[in-house]
């Protein structure tokens, strides 16, 4: 049923202005649509992203958006130049962490968060 549907991730902010320029200038995610001041909509490969105003913004403690990026050390190294910081974590059981870039079995992957403290990352496999 719902396997041919696509579906949309749906990412609570405070502030739509600072994160519109976050999403489209330091991302470079495309606005497709908005929706007054409460909810703007990004296009990233073939799938959405809503991002709308709360509250609750940044209040979720787990990875809210994951990106497949072909070659994560580019994709670091181009974040980190636009100011994105990197976070890491001490208990990662089964992964080893070389500077920002935790490996484990074939799979890199990388957490930053947004200006919310949304929790975002990569993922190379």
């Amino acid at each position: 049923m719902l396997n041919q549907h696509d579906a949309t991730a749906n990412l609570a902010v405070k502030d739509l202005g600072r994160a519109k320029a976050f999403y489209a200038q330091t991302l470079g995610l495309k606005q497709i649509d908005a929706e007054g001041d409460e909810v703007l909509t990004f296009q990233s490969g073939h799938s959405n992203l809503n991002l709308y105003r709360s509250e609750f913004a940044g209040s979720n403690q787990a990875t809210a958006v994951t990106w497949n990026v072909p070659d994560i050390e580019d994709t670091v190294k181009t974040l980190k130049s636009k100011g994105v910081t990197f976070e890491h974590y001490d208990d990662m059981p089964g992964l080893s962490r070389s500077g920002d870039i935790y490996a484990s079995d074939g799979m890199k992957v990388a957490w930053f968060k947004d200006p919310d403290g949304n929790i975002l990352n990569l993922v190379s496999r």
